[in-house]
């Protein structure tokens, strides 16, 4: 199979992270799409994360009733630190004949060269996608001058515009603003009942 990892802090997850990986489903042609929930991301030390607990619900939520959407525990079951290259190669171990496509935003891309062991990563990878907004360009020779190959493995995602984020919902839960239709309904029905990003 084909499959799309896509990893994140879903902190919380919103509909923007339900129309990429929905997205790379019918123009990458994937199979699945491992939703990759992570506990502690080492490039995110300096800011309070909600419990995995709450987090891993939501993620449940989010993708409920849609098999092509899967939840990995992956990195939920085991002890950090939580490095992609590391998720990349269990998943390729436990599953020898299938194919990874790493889902990525361009932000990331760009950074790829500072992650732990960064060739290492792309050489397991089968390949990355680069999820770009409407007017955004990668230019695969530059990110091959930082790692060696990249360039080749890379697939190109036009996503629907989608400015929300996991920043700007915390925000405007903690301010009292309007958030209610950037989450499924059934996710905001948690963030309210468990009082979630309030304080």
């Amino acid at each position: 199979m084909k499959i799309g990892v896509f990893g994140g802090t879903f902190d919380p997850p919103h509909i923007g992270h339900q129309i990429l990986a929905a997205e790379a489903l019918d123009q990458i042609k994937l199979d699945q799409i491992l939703w990759v929930l992570t506990p502690a991301p080492p490039h995110k030390t300096l800011r309070k994360i909600t419990p995995l607990a709450h987090r891993l619900r939501m993620v449940e939520l989010a993708i409920e009733g849609n098999p092509k959407f899967i939840l990995s525990r992956i990195e939920i079951d085991r002890p950090p630190p939580y490095f992609a290259v590391d998720t990349i190669s269990l998943l390729k171990d436990q599953s020898l004949n299938d194919s990874f496509y790493y889902l990525m935003g361009l932000d990331s891309i760009n950074d790829l060269h500072t992650w732990h062991r960064p060739a290492d990563f792309v050489n397991f990878c089968d390949a990355i996608v680069v999820m770009l907004r409407q007017g955004e360009r990668s230019e695969p020779d530059n990110f091959d001058k930082q790692i060696s190959g990249l360039g080749a493995k890379l697939f190109t995602l036009i996503t629907p515009i989608t400015e929300i984020s996991g920043t700007e919902i915390r925000s405007r839960v903690k301010n009292g603003e309007h958030f209610r239709y950037f989450v499924p309904e059934k996710i905001y029905q948690y963030i309210v009942e468990n009082c979630l990003y309030f304080d």
